[in-house]
C-alpha cells in the first residue's frame, strides 16, 4: 500500500513550495491528496489557480495518511493555523506515528497544534519567533526532530520535498529523485 500524504491549501498558499511538494512526492511514489479548505478551487499568493483534489471535510473523511505537509505563503499559512480541522490533522497524524511538515510561514500551525514543544524547527526568519515553543528556532534550510519537517522558504522547497522522500519512502527514492532533477552537485 501506497504511503498516503495529504497537502492542505489555503487561498494564498505559495505555489513553489505547494507544487515541488506535490510534485516531488508523486515523482517518489507516494499518494497525495490535496484539499482546499473550501472550494475546490485554490488561488495562490501570486495568482495561480490550482484545482484541490478534494475538499478538507472530504479529504479527511476518509483513510488516515502517513503525513500531513503544509505549503507556506500568506495568508495561506495563517489560515491552516486557522482552521481546527487542519490542527486537528496535524495531531491525528502525530498520534498515530507519522509525519507532520511544513515550509515558510506554514510551521505556525504546528506551533498552534501544539506540536513544537521541545522540538528544533525552522520557519521562513520573520516568521521564526512565532515558534515560541520550540526549543530552538533554527535558521537550517530543512530541519527534522522526531515526527516533524520545518524547511524556510521557497528556495529550500526541493530540499524539503526530497527530505520528505527520504522519510517516507527511502534515502535511495530521495537519492534518485535528487539525481534526475539536477539537484546534486555537477
Amino acid at each position: 500500500m501506497p504511503v498516503r500524504v495529504l497537502v492542505p491549501l489555503a487561498d494564498g498558499f505559495e505555489e513553489i513550495e505547494a507544487v515541488t511538494i506535490i510534485d516531488v512526492l508523486r515523482r517518489g511514489g507516494v499518494d497525495v491528496t490535496t484539499a482546499s479548505l473550501g472550494e475546490r478551487s485554490v488561488r495562490g499568493a501570486h495568482g495561480i489557480i490550482v484545482s484541490a483534489d478534494a475538499t478538507l471535510d472530504e479529504a479527511i473523511a476518509g483513510d488516515a495518511y502517513d503525513a500531513v505537509v503544509l505549503p507556506g505563503g500568506m495568508p495561506g499559512a495563517a489560515t491552516l493555523r486557522d482552521d481546527s480541522r487542519v490542527l486537528a490533522a496535524l495531531r491525528q497524524v502525530v498520534d498515530a506515528g507519522g509525519t507532520a511538515a511544513a515550509i515558510c510561514a506554514a510551521p505556525i500551525a504546528l506551533e498552534a497544534a501544539g506540536l513544537l514543544t521541545g522540538r528544533r524547527a525552522t520557519a521562513y526568519p520573520s516568521f521564526r519567533d512565532q515558534l515560541v515553543s520550540a526549543s530552538e528556532r533554527s535558521d537550517a534550510r530543512v530541519v527534522e526532530d522526531g515526527p516533524i519537517v520545518t524547511s524556510a522558504g521557497p528556495g529550500t522547497a526541493l530540499e524539503f520535498a526530497t527530505a520528505l522522500v527520504a522519510r517516507l519512502v527511502d534515502g535511495d527514492t530521495a537519492a534518485a529523485l535528487r539525481d534526475g532533477m539536477l539537484l546534486g552537485a555537477r
